[in-house]
């Protein structure tokens, strides 16, 4: 695990710094952040296994389980997909919090003389990079598994953007879930009702992707994405301090 003691000198943030001076701290932050959690996880490999395993069994269970013919499987791809990347993102992002409570990690981080939002935005990127590997390996499994072509670029930037909504807002009810007992059941209770125009815009879209629907069909929830990813981006920024204050 890298030492926790070092984060405080990748901002080095002064009030006589420049703007640009400050701004390069606060990105040497987050990436120390992001960077400290890749490198545990190469030690452990616990998160992203588990994460893994977890969405593999899913896409198993629904091939075995969904004994349809070609056409109807194409029309619950999306589903089955979303459905996967959800359960297997919630996973991971319990995990990826309480690692840091139980090793005493994220008290460490906190008294860092670092912008708290660097903190957040570091957490967020490196949970977005488990999630994104994840489903780097989930799509190809399913091509084979389900005999459905995803190689559709469409379909790759909804996952994207997708994720993005998804780990913004996770990684913020993550840190404040952990402080709870019961966190591995609060955090599916807080996720799921807030993401749930996450999920609804993202299975439309890949669908449309799919099905090869018109672009002007498929526009209006690719705006949603964009919307929402933009709003809870914004809100997890200003509200990050606090939701981490003891």
């Amino acid at each position: 695990m890298p030492d926790v003691a070092s984060l405080p000198g990748a901002l080095g943030v002064s009030p006589g710094l420049s703007f640009g001076s400050r701004l390069r701290g606060y990105l040497r932050a987050i990436g120390a952040v992001i960077w400290k959690d890749l490198a545990a996880e190469l030690r452990s490999r616990e998160l992203l296994g588990g994460m893994l395993v977890f969405a593999l069994l899913v896409i198993l269970i629904f091939n075995f389980a969904l004994e349809l013919d070609v056409r109807t499987r194409q029309t619950v791809t999306s589903g089955v997909l979303w459905a996967t990347f959800a359960f297997a993102g919630t996973l991971g992002l319990n995990r990826s919090m309480a690692i840091e409570k139980d090793r005493g990690c994220l008290d460490g981080l906190l008294l860092a003389p670092v912008d708290r939002s660097a903190l957040y935005f570091g957490k967020m990127l490196g949970n977005l990079t488990f999630m994104l590997i994840v489903e780097a390996i989930v799509l190809p499994t399913y091509s084979v598994l389900y005999n459905t072509n995803l190689f559709n670029p469409g379909l790759v930037l909804v996952i994207l953007l997708g994720s993005i909504g998804y780990v913004v807002v996770g990684t913020l009810l993550s840190a404040m879930a952990v402080q709870a007992r019961t966190r591995d059941v609060l955090l599916p209770i807080l996720l799921f009702p807030v993401i749930l125009p996450v999920l609804i815009a993202a299975v439309k879209a890949s669908n449309g992707y799919l099905q090869g629907l018109e672009a002007a069909d498929i526009l209006p929830w690719l705006n949603l994405l964009i919307v929402f990813d933009v709003i809870f981006t914004a809100a997890a920024f200003m509200v990050f301090e606090y939701v981490v204050d003891e």
